[in-house]
Parts: structure tokens; C-alpha cells; sequence
């Protein structure tokens, strides 16, 4: 492989174990919202979250739906999935409204207890301090929202590891536009033809990194489904990583 200089590195289930720390704070806020009252089995609430929110994400990613959109849907979605609670909101007696305001509210509560959480995918604070060891510039690149993503990388002990931290709320696009990779590239003062992708997402990460020209590494956590396109390297776990650059 070409030597590189700059690593262009996706956040989230890439490096901090987004799933696995959401999956702790669902189960939160299912509490703290006393959502037993209206879900017998907590499980229906969880998937039903689970489902709208990939759906949302990759809407959002595609620039379909807006951030407001995205916020309020991934719990109306769920919420709405309980008989109880659809017919308690018909008839007035329901605790609550599925207004904006009210959705707002669940949604900031879940991204606060997400952005505390510590939880890494395995091997992700070895790869960073090897990839530093090793002189390369490496650059966080997230679609994930502004305000949590920076206490999401201090949660993480990730503090002072990337050179720079490129956001799609300050690109005004998200991966995989061309317009984010343009920014990217015009706030990290990297060189295309020197620089690797790194990411788990196959829409976002490797095809917007591919569409531009890019060399890539796809973190790919499912096996199961080789990538569709060729790729410069597929990895299954992070230390393979190592093993690379």
C-alpha cells in the first residue's frame, strides 16, 4: 500500500462504540419515561426504535430529511408502535404529547446519557495510538450532531488525538457528499492522493470516499456482507488495522 500521510477516520462504530453505549441509554430512558406503562415487552419499544433510526440515518445521510425531522421521528416512530399509548393519545389521557417539544426533550435526555458513556469498539484507543506512533495526521469525520459529538470523543478518552475533528453541521453536508469531502480536505490541508479512508459505514464512509477518489480501509463488522465494490483493504476487526499501515 502507498504510503499516506493523512488518515480521514469515521467516529462512530468505527471508534467509539456508538451502538453499544445507545443501547445502554435506550434502556434509560425507557425507565426514566416509565415507558413499561405502555410496553409490556421492552423489547417491542427497542426494536421499533432500532428500525426507524437506521431508516432516519441513512435519509439524513442522503440529505432527505432534516435534523429536526430525524429527532422527532426516531421516538414518534417507536412511541407509536404502543396500542395503549396511541389510544390514550387519541382520547386525551396520555401522560404526554407527541408534540416537537416533547420529543426534543426525549431526544436531548438519550444524547446526554449517550455522550457519557466510555464505551470503545474493541481495539479502537491500540489503533489511534499506534496510527500516532506511526507520524500520520489523523482526522475524526463524522455526520454525528455538533454538540455531542466533542463530550462523545471526551468520554471516550479520545481528548488531543485527531489533528482535526470535521463535522457535516460545519461541511453543511453530510458523508458521503462531495461537498463534506471538499471541506474535509480544505480545513485539513491533506492531499487527496495522500490520504486513506477509514470507516464502517458503506454508504457514508466507503462510497463517499470512493465517489472522490479515495483509498479506503471498510471496517466491515458483518462479514457476512463483503462490500459490494472494490475496496484498497476490508477489514473485520481493528487490529487488522495495524497489520496494514
Amino acid at each position: 500500500m502507498a504510503r499516506f500521510d493523512d488518515l480521514f477516520i469515521d467516529f462512530d462504530d468505527t471508534l467509539c462504540d456508538t451502538h453499544g453505549n445507545a443501547v445502554l441509554a435506550l434502556a434509560e430512558l425507557f425507565q426514566a419515561y416509565e415507558l413499561d406503562h405502555w410496553f409490556s415487552i421492552p423489547q417491542v419499544f427497542y426494536n421499533a426504535y432500532w428500525s426507524a433510526n437506521i431508516d432516519l440515518w441513512q435519509r439524513y445521510n442522503r440529505g432527505e430529511i432534516s435534523r429536526q425531522f430525524l429527532i422527532e421521528e426516531r421516538f414518534r416512530r417507536p412511541l407509536l408502535e404502543s396500542e395503549e399509548l396511541r389510544e390514550a393519545l387519541n382520547n386525551g389521557s396520555a401522560p404526554f404529547a407527541l408534540n416537537a417539544s416533547f420529543l426534543k426533550e426525549m431526544s436531548d435526555y438519550f444524547l446526554d446519557r449517550c455522550a457519557e458513556k466510555p464505551g470503545v469498539v474493541e481495539g479502537a484507543h491500540e489503533l489511534v495510538a499506534y496510527l500516532r506512533s506511526r507520524g500520520y495526521r489523523l482526522h475524526l469525520c463524522s455526520n454525528g450532531f455538533h454538540e455531542v459529538q466533542y463530550r462523545k470523543i471526551h468520554s471516550c478518552g479520545m481528548d488531543g488525538c485527531f489533528d482535526t475533528v470535521i463535522l457535516s453541521e460545519d461541511a453543511g453536508a453530510n458523508k458521503p457528499s462531495r461537498t463534506y469531502f471538499d471541506y474535509a480536505f480544505s480545513v485539513s490541508k491533506a492531499w487527496p492522493e495522500k490520504t486513506l479512508m477509514i470507516g464502517d459505514s458503506w454508504d457514508s464512509d466507503i462510497c463517499g470516499a470512493l465517489d472522490y477518489g479515495l483509498d479506503t480501509i471498510y471496517f466491515n463488522r458483518y462479514p457476512e456482507h463483503p462490500a459490494p465494490r472494490p475496496v484498497s483493504h476490508e477489514v473485520h476487526s481493528l487490529n487488522e488495522i495495524m497489520n496494514i499501515l
